[in-house]
Parts: C-alpha cells; sequence; structure tokens
C-alpha cells in the first residue's frame, strides 16, 4: 500500500520594513455614521428627534385619523422613532464598553432594518406631502383643517429620511463589500 507522507516546506518571512515607508492603513470600517461610532450615534439621535417631532406635531392635531395617509404617517414614524432610539441605545452601549458593531450579522440586521423604515418613512412623508398639497392648494380647505401642522409633520418626517439616508447606505455599502 502506498501511503503519501505530508512534507513541510519552510517559506521565507517578508522583509522588514520600515514603518516611515509604509504607514498604517486607515481601514474602511472606521467611517463615522457607521454602528458603533460616534457619528452613527449622532445619525441615530436625529431619526428619532425628527421622527418624535412628526408624531408629536401629527398627534396634536384632531382630525388626522381621518385621511389614510396621516395615520400611515404616523405608523411609519412609530415604527422609525423606535427602530432609531433602541439602535441609538446599542450605540452608546458599544461606544461605553468599545465593542464593535460590525460583525456581519449586526450589519445584516441593522441594514435590514434601516431599510425597512428607510422605505417606510419616505413612503409615508411622500403619501402625506401629496395630501397636504391637495388640501392647501387643489381645494384650498385650509380654513377647516391645520395645514400648517400637516406640512410640519410631513416635513419632519422627511429630515427623518434624510438622517436615516447615510446610516441605510453606510451600513448597505458595509454589508456588500464582505
Amino acid at each position: 500500500m502506498f501511503v503519501s507522507r505530508p512534507a513541510v516546506h519552510p517559506v521565507e518571512a517578508p522583509p522588514l520594513t520600515d514603518a516611515a515607508e509604509n504607514p498604517p492603513r486607515v481601514r474602511m470600517k472606521d467611517i463615522q455614521g457607521m454602528p458603533g461610532t460616534p457619528g452613527g450615534l449622532a445619525l441615530r439621535l436625529c431619526q428619532f428627534i425628527f421622527a418624535a417631532a412628526a408624531l408629536s406635531v401629527m398627534a396634536s392635531t384632531s382630525d388626522f385619523t381621518s385621511v389614510t395617509a396621516f395615520c400611515y404617517l404616523v405608523a411609519a414614524v412609530i415604527l422609525q422613532s423606535l427602530w432609531s432610539l433602541s439602535l441609538a441605545f446599542l450605540d452608546i452601549y458599544a461606544l461605553l464598553v468599545k465593542r464593535c458593531l460590525r460583525n456581519s450579522r449586526a450589519v445584516c440586521l441593522f441594514t435590514i432594518g434601516d431599510a425597512i423604515t428607510y422605505t417606510l418613512t419616505f413612503a409615508a412623508a411622500c403619501a402625506s406631502a401629496g395630501i397636504t398639497v391637495l388640501i392647501g392648494n387643489d381645494l384650498n380647505i385650509c380654513s377647516d383643517n391645520p395645514c400648517t401642522s400637516f406640512e410640519t409633520a410631513t416635513a419632519m418626517a422627511f429630515m427623518s429620511w434624510f438622517a436615516l439616508s447615510p446610516s441605510f447606505l453606510l451600513n448597505f455599502w458595509s454589508l456588500a463589500s464582505r
């Protein structure tokens, strides 16, 4: 019976170089705005503040429940504020204990959650903007409705969506580059 025997071939070590010639590289993972960074925490807090503002302004009106688009906006910003606040707490924890939140499962979860809230918030803001334009410009019934509150809530929803855009894009980029 012929049995193969393992063979070990020595490998030469790479030559030592001076640190001045080759400075340490900056890794792509250290971009501000990604989970576990101060920039990521700032984006999450902005998302939460704008979503909470949209929710409070829309809920302060008495007749938002009569329009489906406004009810959809309230539901979307509730989801957005809960998502952003929970990830802000996670970012605070990661910053305090100096923990990295960029493993593949966490980034996949962040990307999927951001994509869902990104899409829902944008669709709700667009629908509310359409109804607001209809009420204010086309039907001219702002005297019967709190158009300023509707416009403010819609603007806050768009601002929350704008604050969510970098988070989603950076997470998606990080997920796609793995």
